[in-house]
């Protein structure tokens, strides 16, 4: 092909274009009707999208709000056995520790059949998804790595934590 050719056949003796069948470009005529059905759909598509989203995010707040009803219906009847262990505030002081130790362990089940079970043990392995180290002691009776002292305790699991346990752990044995 020469500089400025545009491909076409030319005949040599007029110098216009050879306008046989493979040189013809033919342009398609646009079926007006079809593409205006095809923006239609389009539209509808776009808009129900819109609604799906709008309806997606209506569920998602009355599902959050449902899930924040259950966890406070779940805290009612502690609050209630705290309320009467204040009522109780003249009586034995020992009535009120053990009134006290009774509405902590209904908290603790709350939390445990809300997934967060507590874990508080001492003497097991230091486990990165459950536990936080704070502090590291030398202990010559204890492994390397092993939990021996909780400071706060963790609830949950590895997989699904609400808070992990603040230990101390022993460290390599020199």
């Amino acid at each position: 092909m020469q500089p400025g050719s545009t491909g076409a056949h030319q005949d040599p003796e007029q110098g216009a274009p050879d306008p046989s069948p493979e040189n013809k470009v033919e342009v398609a005529t646009p079926d007006l009707d079809a593409v205006a059905a095809l923006e239609d759909r389009l539209r509808r598509a776009l808009a129900d999208l819109d609604n799906l989203r709008k309806r997606h995010a209506r569920e998602l707040d009355r599902e959050r709000a449902a899930a924040a009803n259950r966890v406070a219906a779940s805290w009612l009847p502690v609050l209630d056995n705290l309320d009467l262990a204040l009522s109780h505030a003249d009586a034995d002081p020992s009535a009120i520790v053990d009134g006290v130790r009774a509405v902590r362990d209904q908290a603790l089940a709350v939390l445990a059949s809300l997934g967060f079970s507590r874990y508080d043990e001492v003497g097991v392995p230091f486990d990165p998804t459950r536990h936080e180290v704070v502090n590291v002691v030398d202990d010559s009776e204890a492994e390397p790595g092993t939990v021996v002292r909780v400071l706060r305790p963790g609830y949950g699991t590895a997989e699904r934590q609400l808070r992990p346990g603040a230990v101390t752990v022993v460290g390599r044995q020199g």
